[in-house]
């Protein structure tokens, strides 16, 4: 069980002392029941240290870099860094899925592309980063990959409520209108669109309703250039 890394390595800017450190960073609990392997060597430990790790750092980075914003803000920013959306984006820019060991089912059924899993392996990734490397190579994988163009994430984090804003603000009657459902019942993508006043201004997908929502207000505001 192994994987050539070098093209994920260069992706990440850091080169593994012990490449069985990426090994269990990608093998999904599916795999291990599959082939008897043990328990405690799929991502599930990782991806719970990763967890606890991203959350210090971008605390920290958020903390020094923003020294008059209060907590609340500081906690709602923080949540807009570390949702599952930009997680997931940034597992599929790094095509962390074809790094996966799943079982045969679970990858019929698209576990290598589903969000849930691809932000688990994203914070599993950081905790074998962490385990091979120490802190300070963590803090480096996370300012590089995912403390840029904050405000951008900001924006599709309160994409909803801004859109909100700017229907009532404008007295337009705001509505999300479910086009599709399709899948099965562990994988299901939904379609969905906004309209203004009934006008279709955009679509989104997602793997629950509510990220396809989310999505679809995120091009909305987009093409009515609402920051």
């Amino acid at each position: 069980m192994s994987n050539n890394y070098s093209e994920l390595e260069n992706l990440i800017g850091y080169k593994f002392n012990d490449k069985s450190n990426l090994d269990i960073a990608f093998t999904h609990k599916s795999y291990t029941n599959e082939n008897l392997v043990k328990k405690h060597e799929s991502y599930e430990r990782y991806e719970y240290l990763g967890d606890a790790i991203l959350e210090f750092l971008v605390s920290k980075y958020l903390f020094e870099t923003y020294p008059n914003m209060p907590e609340g803000e500081l906690t709602k920013l923080r949540a807009s860094i570390v949702c599952e959306f930009t997680l997931s984006k940034l597992s599929r820019d790094l095509n962390l899925g074809s790094y996966g060991f799943f079982s045969k089912g679970e990858r019929n059924t698209g576990g290598a592309n589903r969000d849930s899993i691809l932000c688990d392996m994203f914070e599993s990734l950081l905790g074998a980063i962490y385990l091979d490397g120490g802190l300070e190579q963590a803090d480096t994988f996370v300012k590089r990959l995912l403390l840029k163009d904050i405000e951008h994430k900001k924006l599709y984090y309160d994409s909803k409520s801004k859109l909100q804003e700017y229907s009532q603000k404008n007295n337009i009657v705001l509505q999300y209108n479910l086009l599709s459902e399709n899948g099965p019942e562990h994988n299901k993508e939904y379609r969905v669109n906004v309209s203004l006043d009934g006008n279709v201004i955009s679509e989104g997908k997602g793997h629950s309703k509510k990220t396809a929502e989310q999505n679809a207000a995120f091009e909305a505001l987009n093409k009515l250039n609402i920051k």
